[in-house]
């Protein structure tokens, strides 16, 4: 057994781990991160998902330290990537072009940004990261979490660590079972949360789809894999309401429910300048090559890249067949969401229409060196929903509903420690719904949706806010979860300076305000501007 003590204990080193480890340092705070998979930046990375964000992300809504890790995977293009210098020239240039995300880009240039990021702070030793490390106890006294403890996935080796704040950072809120926190799973009922989106009856076991993204490219030749193992099973796999086999291009829209088929064209030969993602205009998924493309090749010098590079982030990918948190099996889906993958991808090799009227596309390839992979799917999965502090303030549809509230203004709160922004977006769940999609307001972040309910010394730093299953659906995006655990580092740093517990800087007006402009003063936006939400 290892033994480490630092201030602020970082369990998982996702988007909001790595702001929450940025914020404590900036703070002079000593920091341990720890993290699972083999590279930092959670859903940006080691999942390979690129950024989800709102139409105003290049002029505000976000931190000032999210704008920061944007920009330097743009400035990371320019100084190592052969751009065309029109694509050079392009302040907001978007390097995959994808419809998506104004800034889709391939993973391991965000991992290598992050680095960067965190890179002087390792250097001074204030930083200690615990590389891959999965939580495996820990030990509460009363109201407060005195030590935990990881496993290295490699060595088995065991760590202790002592830590004045412990922030849960996990993709599925891992610590909360550990620590004995009060938390929720699922979808609550109407009656719990009013929300007139709610079942009549609570299900904690009915949460979003989780999904295995793997990258691909298209070149000459036969790449075809092996069938997989459970290929025939997910051939012939098709929920009630999807309208066709999963395995196929036709499914719900997302938005309005209707069975559409979408277009898949590896030969595309468009313009990647010419294309801009607008989320408040169109999801961008009817041609799935371009929705999350991450590589255009034609926005580098010409010949240096045989092809697109395309991130399949699709509905088809969504797994149905049960959760990972809280079950008896996690192993078993986990295994069935990469078959579901893999067996989409070969589908994509041998059966998927072209437009010459022949099936498959043997020249896609799966390219793990993008995802860091020695199979081509990404290092883990992705997760949309996790387990839920109860908290002092849980946030709900009727806060962000734009139906609800009968107007797209902003939703204010008094304690407001960031801003967000996106549609309650939903997946299609484990227990049988389909997609939910509400419009939704531009929100604030309230302080007291990152306080638990009992614990004083933990906070949140990730999904695991105090949200519904509806609401989570518009606070599990890149820039807010970066902006949860930013103000989660800031927050632990301020209240172990000032001796006092997050509660009371929440429910005392004059340390409220003391704290607000630290955060104001980080960059970190608390309001938004006079906008409409979509």
């Amino acid at each position: 057994m290892n033994y480490l003590n630092t201030d602020i204990l970082i369990v998982g080193g996702g988007l909001g781990g790595v702001a929450a480890a940025l914020a404590a340092l900036k703070a002079g705070r000593r920091v341990v991160l720890t993290e699972q998979y083999q590279w930092l930046g959670g859903q940006l990375t080691s999942q390979a998902v690129p950024m989800d964000e709102h139409a105003w992300v290049e002029q505000f809504g976000v931190t000032a330290s999210y704008r920061k890790l944007r920009e330097g995977i743009r400035d990371y293009y320019r100084a190592w990537y052969p751009l065309t210098e029109e694509a050079r020239a392009k302040s907001d240039l978007n390097p995959g072009a994808g419809l998506v995300s104004r800034l889709c880009a391939e993973p391991k240039v965000a991992v290598a940004v992050i680095d960067a990021l965190l890179a002087p702070y390792l250097g001074t030793g204030r930083l200690t990261v615990l590389q891959p490390a999965i939580p495996v106890e820990a030990e509460v006294s009363g109201t407060r979490i005195t030590s935990v403890t990881v496993r290295d996935a490699r060595t088995s080796e065991l760590t202790q660590i002592t830590a004045g704040f412990v922030l849960d950072a996990t993709e599925t809120g891992e610590l909360l079972p550990l620590v004995g926190a009060e938390y929720v799973t699922g979808s609550e009922s109407r009656e719990q949360t009013g929300e007139p989106s709610a079942p009549e009856t609570a299900s904690p076991d009915n949460m979003q789809a989780f999904s295995w993204c793997f990258a691909i490219d298209h070149v000459p030749g036969d790449n075809t894999i092996e069938k997989p193992r459970d290929y025939d099973y997910w051939r012939n796999y098709e929920p009630e309401f999807w309208g066709a086999p999963m395995l196929s291009l036709t499914g719900p829209d997302p938005r309005t429910l209707e069975i559409v088929t979408r277009e898949f064209t590896p030969t595309i030969d468009d313009d990647p300048l010419a294309l801009t993602a607008d989320q408040s205009q169109a999801a961008g998924d009817r041609e799935l090559w371009t929705f999350r493309r991450i590589l255009a090749r034609k926005l580098f010098t010409d010949g240096h890249f045989d092809s697109d590079i395309v991130l399949v982030n699709w509905p088809m990918i969504d797994y149905l067949e049960g959760s990972i948190i809280d079950s008896p099996a996690p192993e078993k889906h986990l295994e069935g969401a990469r078959q579901l993958s893999l067996s989409m991808f070969y589908w994509l090799q041998t059966e998927a229409p072209r437009p010459d009227g022949g099936k498959g596309w043997p020249g896609l390839r799966l390219r793990g060196d993008v995802t860091g992979t020695t199979d081509g799917l990404a290092q883990a999965p992705y997760i949309r929903e996790s387990r839920r502090i109860k908290a002092e303030y849980t946030v709900v549809e009727n806060d962000l509903s734009v139906a609800v509230r009968g107007s797209g203004k902003p939703s204010t709160f008094f304690d407001s420690v960031g801003v967000g922004m996106y549609r309650i977006d939903l997946h299609p769940s484990t227990c049988g719904d389909n997609y939910i999609d509400v419009p939704s307001v531009p929100f604030e972040i309230p302080l007291g949706a990152l306080i638990p309910v009992r614990l004083e010394n933990l906070l949140p730093a990730g999904k695991n806010v105090g949200t519904t299953h509806l609401t989570n659906g518009a606070f599990r995006l890149h820039p807010v979860e970066w902006n949860i655990g930013e103000a989660a580092g800031w927050l632990a740093a301020f209240c172990l300076e000032r001796a006092i517990e997050p509660r009371a800087v929440r429910n005392t007006p004059s340390i409220l305000k003391e704290f607000q402009t630290l955060l104001a003063g980080a960059g970190v936006e608390l309001h938004w501007p006079d906008i409409t939400g979509y």
